[in-house]
Order: structure tokens, then sequence, then C-alpha cells
């Protein structure tokens, strides 16, 4: 089952997390300079949270996600800002099933993208050989040869996986202004029979002035994989690894790592 996050709670939900206040600066540190910004495609944009500082810095940005609620929410923030959507635009599509919008290139000129970039475990989220083969080949024909394909997701955590189940992890609170409503959240993680696959549950309580406490759930699973593999699958789908970081100071990935943060690049004939 895909992730499908509550859209009024997303950006409340994450906002302070370490890891989504560090990616994209860090992604954007390791970017040349270049006159006019980059062409880029932020896969499984969301609520727009890096496609909107990305256009911003004067890069022009199309976000992709499979979520309409929160490609409208994106929307809103885009108009908000005063950006215009030759700068940022967003277009609907799931990209496990190589639904890819047809006139994709709707950057005036119809030229390929320079960047393609899925950020904060997200690629962890098409768990299928298939579905992200199908993604991969998307992006593959959406880049410029040489262009770069930035992935950036968690390392698997050997305490985690030596377990079967795991309730009650990382519990916090989170005020939602638009319902105003404090949310509690905690997070529970369950191994399935099946290999490299996990089930997710976000358990959300809170309580309502007129009927007592509430209660919702998502729940979705997330594979899970490491630095030769990824390599190798890459490598499969026409990239090459450039580099790899294991976190966002710019150490290298080891077992003990964080992240895994990988730059590819594709291959100069599409395969």
């Amino acid at each position: 089952m895909p992730y499908r996050a509550i859209a009024d709670y997303y950006d409340a939900e994450y906002e302070g997390a370490d890891d989504l206040v560090r990616d994209v600066p860090f992604f954007m540190s390791q970017l040349q300079r270049r006159r006019g910004g980059y062409r880029i495609l932020d896969l499984a944009t969301g609520s727009g949270r890096a496609a909107l500082p990305l256009a911003q810095a004067g890069h022009r940005v199309v976000g992709i996600d499979y979520d309409a609620d929160m490609l409208t929410l994106a929307e809103q923030k885009r108009d908000l800002t005063g950006l215009s959507d030759n700068c940022l635009t967003f277009c609907k599509a799931d990209l496990s099933k190589l639904s890819w919008p047809r006139h994709l290139r709707i950057i005036d000129d119809g030229e390929h993208f320079d960047i393609a970039t899925i950020f904060f475990n997200t690629f962890l989220a098409f768990t299928s050989e298939q579905a992200r083969a199908n993604v991969l080949s998307g992006v593959c024909q959406q880049l410029k040869p040489d262009g770069q394909l930035w992935l950036d997701f968690y390392n698997p955590d050997p305490a985690i996986l030596a377990e079967t189940h795991h309730t009650n992890l990382d519990p916090h609170w989170f005020y939602v202004p638009s319902l105003d409503r404090a949310v509690h959240r905690t997070t529970e993680v369950r191994q399935l029979d099946t290999p490299q696959l996990q089930q997710i549950t976000f358990h959300y309580r809170w309580l309502d002035p007129d009927s007592g406490p509430k209660h919702e759930t998502v729940r979705f699973e997330l594979t899970y994989m490491y630095p030769r593999e990824l390599t190798a699958l890459l490598h499969q789908h026409g990239f090459t690894v450039e580099r790899m970081w294991g976190d966002y100071n710019g150490n290298p990935v080891t077992r003990d790592s964080p992240r895994i943060i990988c730059l590819s690049r594709r291959k100069g004939v599409r395969p």
C-alpha cells in the first residue's frame, strides 16, 4: 500500500525535522553556480517542500505527485510566494505506473531536465522491482545526457531490522493551525515476510473539544536498500553513481551513517 499523507497535517507534522531542514540546503550546496539556474524535476513533490525553495533560488522546477490534495496545497503555497507557473509547475502523475504526463517537458523550449530529485525516503516507497524500474526508466527519459539524479533516504538501522515489531517510535506533538488542533503521533514498524519490506503505521491522536479523544492511522509499506544494491540498480537503469554521502555534513557512507545520499548521472546513451 502506498503512502498517502494527511495533507492538512503534513507541513506541521514535519516542521523542524532535522532531515527536512538540512536536505535541500545540502543539495543546493553541491550545485555549481550557473547563470539562469537549472531545470529541475522534483519527483513526489508533495506539498512543494523542496520545490518551492529551489524555484525561489532561481531554478525552473516541475514538481510531480500522485496526491491531488498535496498538489493543491503546493500550488496554494506557490501562489502565496508570488512565483509564476513558468518558474514552478506542478503535475499529477503516478510515477510507479509509467503514467507520466504526456507533455512533461513544459518549460517553454521543451528541452530535457538537468536534474531530477527524489527527497526524504520517498524512493523507498516504490516497493516492487517493477515500480522502481518504471520510476528510473521515466526519469532517464526526462533527463538530458549526463543529467543528474539525486536520491536521499535512510540507511537501514540494524537495531530496527533485528526485531519484527516496534511500537511507539518517534513520539512527538505538532500543532495544525488550519484545524486549531494539537496532534500526537507515534510510529509503528513491522517487518513483513516479504524480504526487505516493512509496514509503517503512523498513529495520530488528539482531543476533540466536543467528542473527546480521536484516533487516526496512516499505513503504508517501505522497502530498504544498501549502497552496493543501489549502485547496481542505478547502473541497470542507465545511471552511473558519481558520489554518495552518509549525512548532511558531507561524510562518506558507513555502516552507521544515518542517510544514503546519492548523486548519479544518466549515461550518455539511453538504455
